[in-house]
């Protein structure tokens, strides 16, 4: 009996998987409050090899760039919808030579204008296709143009409606290659819910090869090779995020839209990004980022904390490996060490 007991109060006092506490991260650092609050909607922090940081304002239909020291900010990209302006701006990509593009839609129609460091149109070309709202997370747009990824070189989107779930533009507008077969949801006779379901994040590993990361309904994520070849897929689960997904929709209802009827899809993901050693970090709409090492194992949890805690909707390392974060305008230091 007194084995027994001790046995028992030792079960009692090891702690369980469900006590297990994300790592909390604590800002390092921020653009300083007199610069920040220049900004309508700062949606997007990045920062190129140089030091520069770039913030795309979506509210102001802008782009600022903000010197290393944080001492200062000036407009690059003003509003307008002629060439070398832009318009209902959805989502922006730099690459590490500073030079970066801008997805709008000016009249409607999507476009994609690519620029240097200080604001010198590059070149643009339009899509094809009208963009269509098929992922809101409030008034954002999060699937196709919503969720681009420039390499310098090229141009990655997510367009399922073309039969894959990532298609590569060169920098003209020409159509360089499309690849990834769209997964079984078992909507596929409601195209548009099927394809909501479909649309994700385009990620470049640096270490080589892509992940994609589907935005809507159950969590996955898949890895492809430079070829384009699968490689593997994971679903994302975890204490902290399975009641959500447990309780994700089974139907939806529609929404009437200038597009037509479309169905109200929720993302399960706000953001995701690939550090310098080739690991994935995905956020969900919930307060959590998942980290997930090159063969596709969860190897962290992660919360992060400025004034509270922040549930990103864009990450960006920087050339520091540090993270950059909207909103707030925050760096992380993600080093465990």
């Amino acid at each position: 009996m007194r084995r027994l007991f001790f046995a028992l109060l030792a079960l009692l006092l090891t702690p369980t998987l469900g006590a297990i506490k994300p790592d909390v991260i604590s800002s390092t650092g921020a653009i300083p409050a007199n610069i920040a609050g220049r900004f309508r909607e700062a949606t997007g922090f990045q920062q190129s090899a140089s030091g520069q940081y770039f913030v795309f304002d979506r509210g102001a239909h802008s782009v600022f760039g903000v010197d290393a020291a944080h001492s200062g900010s000036w407009e690059i990209i003003q509003i307008g919808a002629e060439a070398g302006r832009i318009i209902d701006p959805t989502a922006f990509s730099v690459a590490p030579d500073g030079t970066f593009v801008v997805a709008d839609a000016p009249r409607g129609r999507a476009r994609i204008q690519i620029f240097t460091p200080v604001g010198f149109p590059l070149g643009a070309f339009g899509l094809p296709s009208q963009p269509r709202s098929r992922i809101m997370l409030g008034n954002f747009v999060l699937n196709g143009i919503g969720s681009l990824q420039y390499t310098g070189h090229s141009i990655l989107l997510s367009q399922p409606e073309y039969g894959a779930l990532i298609t590569e533009y060169a920098t003209n507008g020409t159509t360089l290659r499309s690849f990834g077969a769209l997964r079984a949801t078992s909507h596929e006779d409601d195209r548009d819910l099927h394809l909501a379901l479909n649309s994700g994040v385009p990620l470049v590993d640096p270490t080589g090869g892509f992940f994609f990361v589907f935005q809507a309904g159950v969590p996955h994520f898949r890895k492809y090779d430079s070829m384009g070849n699968l490689l593997f897929e994971r679903r994302m689960e975890g204490q902290e995020i399975d009641g959500f997904v447990r309780d994700l929709p089974t139907t939806w209802t529609k929404r009437r839209t200038a597009e037509g009827e479309l169905p109200v899809v929720s993302p399960t993901i706000r953001a995701a990004a690939v550090d310098a050693s080739g690991r994935l970090w995905v956020t969900f709409v919930l307060p959590y980022t998942y980290v997930y090492d090159q063969d596709g194992d969860k190897v962290r949890t992660v919360q992060f904390r400025a004034a509270g805690i922040v549930t990103p909707n864009s990450l960006f390392f920087a050339k520091n490996g540090r993270l950059l974060v909207t909103p707030g305008l925050y760096e992380f230091d993600t080093d465990p060490r």
